[in-house]
């Protein structure tokens, strides 16, 4: 049983994968229960995928990671991302739903300049999002107007059409996951905000921060298990600030600490907290305080 990933590099190969007809080479609607009986794999789309699996899959294997795939997620995936459970020699029957749709459909359409906004395409399938019913219905009826389109005949505004409609329904999951940012528990979004302040904390008063620089908001989201794009979106959405401006404003609270307190030269500061060039650290604190280092330390000795 090999674990190597399948890679589907088209739509038709995904549609002929399954055992189902394609309607247009760029773009498909799939009703899964329709799909022929299969073997758990791994696989690589090299297209963007949408799933609302409708059956309880087991553990889904996402990168590195393991999720306990439950009844009425989405999991939403860009070009190249891996996904699916290791090969146990079982075959099952697919239930749900799945929209593909390849870049090359949306190229010059307004839903290509817009894509990097929806970035829920960059999240781990552990952040998967969880519809209400009402908000099924909303997913669905989204897939039945692209279908609908697909069935209808191609002319002249079929590719806006469907465009559109990808589009509404991305939209539409933009506004679930928002509003699974809200319905979260409390607690558990206080829980990865103090993660983060303690993780901070502890970078910013060891010889990591020296050696290193300044983290990056990719290494504090990986050591939160998190995917960047997630963690981005939860921070702005609970503080109002990115994860970006909490390490400025802990890098500059630092420093003030240094210039009040100790004789150390802006340049020794400086390489302190990472910067290469004593510039760069100016630079960053003039923008943050709207004063220059020196200025701060002449206005604290007075």
């Amino acid at each position: 049983m090999s674990q190597i990933p399948t890679i589907i590099d088209s739509i038709p190969q995904y549609n002929e994968h399954l055992g189902l007809e394609t309607i247009h080479p760029l773009v498909s609607v799939i009703d899964l229960s329709k799909a022929k009986s299969m073997r758990h794999q791994r696989t690589v789309f090299n297209f963007y995928v949408i799933f609302l699996k409708d059956v309880k899959c087991g553990d889904i294997i996402y990168g590195r990671q393991r999720y306990d795939y439950q009844e009425g997620t989405v999991v939403s995936l860009a070009p190249g991302q891996v996904i699916g459970i290791e090969d146990n020699g079982q075959t099952y029957q697919p239930r749900g739903w799945a929209l593909c749709f390849d870049p090359e459909l949306i190229r010059g359409t307004h839903l290509f300049s817009t894509m990097k906004e929806y970035t829920y395409f960059s999240y781990d399938v552990h952040e998967a999002l969880h519809l209400s019913r009402d908000e099924r219905d909303l997913f669905l009826d989204c897939l039945n107007k692209i279908d609908s389109e697909l069935h209808h005949g191609t002319d002249r505004l079929s590719k806006r059409l469907i465009a559109n409609n990808i589009e509404l329904l991305l939209n539409y999951c933009l506004r679930f996951y928002e509003r699974q940012f809200i319905t979260r528990q409390q607690a558990a979004d206080s829980q990865i905000l103090g993660n983060f302040e303690t993780l901070l904390n502890q970078y910013f008063t060891s010889e990591t921060l020296r050696e290193n620089g300044l983290p990056t908001v990719r290494w504090c989201a990986e050591q939160l298990c998190l995917s960047p794009n997630y963690f981005g979106d939860l921070v702005k959405k609970e503080t109002g600030r990115t994860p970006q401006e909490f390490i400025h404003t802990m890098a500059i609270s630092t420093a003030k600490h240094q210039l009040h307190h100790t004789n150390r030269t802006i340049s020794e500061i400086a390489f302190d907290l990472g910067f290469d060039y004593p510039q760069h650290f100016s630079r960053l604190f003039k923008s943050i305080t709207g004063i220059t280092p020196n200025q701060y330390r002449k206005s604290s000795e007075n």
